[in-house]
């Protein structure tokens, strides 16, 4: 319960960086995760954690030899997202540092960046942007997994985010809707 007022505080403060109202649910959390190649990868980065459902998971699923961060704005949420997960390094920052943040921790490319950002409330200057510096770092054949809102969809932001995933990824597919997710949602999972 805590977690969903910690959610709800900074969806109220700043509803263009957090983008809903309750923290994902496990529905959401399983179709995010459960398409990456864990076994595989060993570079990994989280955009926007919020209070740490996607964390918690990934953390669960990493290979012993992997390294992983996260990327969180907001301080509140990074210190929950850091109770919840003691063993992840939580870097309070924006998403569009994500190279330099990978160079100070020596990954030279990503395997995989799980993304829990609200791109249907971003301008056109910061999707493209964090896109940009996304690009920079994630390996040809990398993973990029993101989810949206249903409502976001019609939404001009959401569109043009949409067409972004074409034409800057190999291959961009739609998983099912977790309609019990509040609000339902569904995931993008692109390869680059």
């Amino acid at each position: 319960m805590s977690d969903t007022l910690t959610f709800l505080k900074n969806f109220i403060r700043s509803p263009t960086q957090v983008g809903a109202i309750a923290p994902s649910g496990r529905q959401l959390v399983d179709r995010m995760t459960d398409w990456i190649k864990w076994e595989s990868i060993r570079n990994v980065v989280e955009y926007g954690p919020g209070t740490g459902v996607f964390t918690e998971a990934i953390a669960d699923r990493l290979h012993p030899e992997a390294r992983f961060f996260a990327i969180e704005r907001s301080p509140e949420l990074a210190a929950t997202t850091r109770q919840r997960c003691p063993g992840v390094n939580v870097i309070e920052d924006s998403a569009s540092n994500v190279h330099a943040l990978c160079r100070k921790h020596d990954m030279q490319n990503v395997d995989a960046i799980l993304c829990g950002l609200p791109w249907a409330s971003f301008p056109d200057s910061l999707q493209q942007e964090i896109m940009d510096a996304t690009l920079a770092v994630l390996r040809p054949g990398g993973q990029f997994v993101t989810f949206a809102y249903w409502q976001g969809v019609i939404l001009p932001a959401g569109q043009r985010f949409r067409r972004r995933l074409d034409q800057n990824f190999s291959s961009v597919h739609r998983s099912p809707t977790a309609w019990a997710n509040l609000p339902p949602a569904f995931v993008y999972r692109c390869v680059r």
